[in-house]
């Protein structure tokens, strides 16, 4: 990673050892808070078991799980493509993702796609390249979003099923290690909620973190795990995976 030492925290940040949502309004908007730190909370909980060596990462962004990360590979390499609304001085490679990747056969143990698949106009090549560059016994550590609102138009295209991404790894020739959905129907409402009462003038934003902060607090308890888990087959929110290479 280029300037490795200018790095700062951007979407995601540690609050008591713990990966969470950035609360900088300028990093994650205040109705994406819940969704954010949902996807937080799975990458803190599997990177220190998965992630290893030399890690790309993929449509990288400001590098947000650097630090989340790096205490767990040798190397990070940062690729992002042009059209990124992201840009920062970190990148390695400013690369198309949809065509043939700049690297070896093999030449990396871990590679990481975060919120990026849904902005891939042609998956399968993506996928392509990803196995071939991808060490054996290396893994994929990526999420996508299922019910979410458009974002970074006009280049956001697909929305993808669990029966989707397993076909992905089959077709890659990769083993699925792990595939979790991400959230259920109190996420999603909160979600929406959010999302509208923003803009309602005065108490818009207070609304909105207030309906996350009530849907947040149901989810620590049994009863809201529950309806999470028993809503989140027919509506995820999103859906975390790990595939390995073998």
């Amino acid at each position: 990673m280029k300037n490795r030492d200018k790095w700062q925290p951007s979407k995601f940040i540690f609050k008591n050892g713990k990966l969470i949502a950035s609360r900088d309004k300028k990093e994650v908007g205040v109705a994406s808070r819940l969704v954010a730190d949902l996807v937080a909370e799975l990458y803190d909980k599997n990177l220190k078991n998965n992630a290893k060596g030399k890690l790309l990462d993929l449509g990288c962004g400001k590098v947000p799980l650097y630090n989340a990360y790096k205490q767990y590979i040798t190397d990070n390499i940062c690729v992002d493509w042009e059209n990124t609304l992201h840009k920062n001085e970190h990148l390695d490679f400013e690369c198309d993702l949809t065509k043939e990747l700049p690297f070896e056969d093999e030449e990396f143990n871990t590679i990481i796609l975060s919120d990026v698949l849904e902005h891939i106009p042609n998956p399968e090549v993506l996928w392509k390249e990803m196995a071939r560059i991808l060490s054996r016994d290396g893994k994929i550590i990526m999420n996508a979003p299922f019910y979410y609102c458009l974002h970074e138009t006009p280049n956001d295209y697909y929305r993808y099923t669990e029966f989707s991404l397993q076909r992905f790894v089959k077709n890659s020739g990769l083993n699925l290690v792990q595939l979790e959905r991400i959230g259920g129907s109190p996420e999603i409402l909160a979600d929406i909620l959010a999302k509208h009462f923003q803009f309602i003038p005065l108490i818009g934003v207070f609304l909105a973190i207030g309906i996350q902060y009530i849907v947040g607090l149901l989810l620590r308890t049994g009863f809201g795990k529950k309806i999470s888990r028993k809503t989140s087959e027919a509506f995820p929110f999103g859906y975390f995976l790990i595939a390995e290479k073998k």
